[in-house]
């Protein structure tokens, strides 16, 4: 069996990498390992939508996977969701793509530039049609998540992003990621872990080594199934 997973940055997945065989350096942004019968390519792209589909592109083209797993952490716009807690994100979307029309926004269904449901979205959204077989992820909470190049740290930003979208989660790669796993029909989830809450900036309050240890600790599950 032979699985992709992609992180945007290495911190995100250390503890997981420890418990791996190292085999070889396939590229500059990919290594590949061993572990129980498995071969398991490590795809780091960097932070953000566009490397994240770029080199997502370019190991979908080279390589045949059995499953992708996008692993991350996430900032919550939902405060029931607690700080380290590890989450399985089914929607996704690309919020920014559109026009500002004074106080409007008019995403690209609205402006005529996108079938609403083209594929691979529907309603607007990426929708995991194609998710990975796995107890251990159906166990976690399942939310929506948005796919951003800045994140929301102002209360009218917030405010407005939520009224459009009521999103629980937000990242820089995830939409991109589904996008590219159901254009080649590979089986994938999305898991990320909530590092911070959405609200201005104050990296004090934020819980990083809490939920990148929670998130490798719920991998390291669905990879012993």
């Amino acid at each position: 069996m032979r699985i992709l997973i992609v992180s945007a940055t290495t911190l995100e997945i250390n503890p997981l990498l420890k418990q791996f065989t190292f085999q070889e350096r396939v590229d500059a942004q990919m290594n590949r390992y061993i572990y129980k019968k498995m071969t398991i390519d490590v795809l780091t792209t960097g932070v953000g939508m566009v490397p994240t589909a770029f080199f997502m592109g370019k190991a979908l083209t080279r390589h045949t996977y059995n499953g992708a797993l996008n692993l991350g952490i996430a900032g919550s716009f939902d405060h029931d969701l607690e700080l380290g807690e590890v989450v399985h994100i089914t929607h996704d979307q690309f919020p920014e793509l559109g026009n500002e029309q004074g106080e409007y926004f008019l995403s690209l269904i609205d402006l005529k530039l996108l079938e609403e449901n083209y594929f691979p979205y529907r309603d607007g959204q990426v929708i995991n049609e194609l998710p990975i077989k796995s107890k251990t992820i159906n166990k976690l909470k399942t939310v929506r998540s948005i796919t951003v190049n800045r994140t929301h740290t102002t209360n009218k930003s917030i405010e407005k992003i939520r009224q459009r979208c009521n999103p629980a989660t937000e990242s820089m790669e995830g939409a991109a990621f589904f996008f590219a796993c159901l254009a080649e029909d590979v089986p994938c989830a999305q898991i990320r872990a909530v590092s911070n809450y959405v609200e201005q900036r104050d990296s004090d309050r934020w819980s990083i080594p809490k939920a990148i240890e929670n998130l490798n600790k719920v991998i390291l599950q669905v990879l012993h199934e």
